[in-house]
């Protein structure tokens, strides 16, 4: 009997919280910055806040609000705003061009460089993500993350869960949907992929948000493989 898997060609993965620690990442890499110049901030809240602000960011591009805007200037304007709103004085444009440059300076889990090399024996593997292409690429080179490209929401002008981004992803390799898996930490992006018929993956990251962590502590349906990391997925796919 054929496993419903045997025809899966390639995996895309989630990035932000799925691939990479976010959280812990920024709060270390603006603290070391911040007390290496004598600036002295709140930078927990200033990230959980600047987190906070992702979803709703791309919500007003993708009602209209807002014309198209890559990720990196959403994550800028929000910057600019919560600065003045801690009321975090004397940094200069570069000194906030280099904040948000944080983002592209994310560390990976544990089990993520190990996971995804052994993945890539076999399969293509590339980042299904909200970043954009320079975001991703230097996330990648920072972090050691073995993609074969990446598959930025820039490609397609459309934030997920847009079906266009999961599609477009697919189309982009030449596959169709269901020889795709999204392999992600995240039940919601998972249903989403799903709806446009690609396997899912899921594995949880009980800490991405640290203490205010509200959901996606284990896996909320039926996902065609449910892994404890990527490791782990990467057993289960005959890695």
């Amino acid at each position: 009997m054929q496993n419903s898997l045997d025809g899966v060609k390639a995996i895309l993965f989630d990035t932000f919280g799925s691939v990479v620690d976010w959280r812990t990442s920024l709060i270390a890499d603006l603290s070391a910055w911040a007390a290496g110049r004598g600036i002295v901030a709140d930078w927990v809240r200033l990230v959980d806040a600047w987190r906070a602000a992702y979803a709703p960011s791309m919500d007003e591009v993708r009602r209209g609000e807002r014309p198209w805007t890559k990720l990196d200037d959403l994550h800028r304007a929000t910057l600019a705003r919560l600065v003045a709103q801690f009321g975090i004085a004397g940094l200069s444009e570069a000194d906030l061009d280099h904040i948000n440059l944080g983002w592209h300076r994310l560390r990976p889990w544990p089990d993520s460089v190990a996971g995804l090399t052994r993945l890539k024996a076999r399969y293509v593997i590339a980042p299904l993500s909200n970043g954009n292409v320079a975001l991703l690429v230097n996330m990648a080179k920072a972090a050691g993350l073995p993609w074969d490209m990446v598959c930025a929401a820039e490609l397609f002008r459309h934030y997920k869960p847009d079906p266009e981004t999961y599609l477009g992803a697919a189309a982009l390799l030449g596959l169709r949907p269901e020889q795709v898996m999204m392999a992600a930490a995240h039940n919601g992006d998972l249903r989403a992929a799903r709806a446009c018929g690609l396997k899912t993956a899921f594995f949880a990251r009980p800490t991405e948000y640290g203490p205010h962590q509200t959901r996606d502590f284990r896996a909320e349906e039926a996902w065609d493989v449910v892994a404890e990391d990527i490791i782990d997925l990467a057993a289960r796919m005959g890695c």
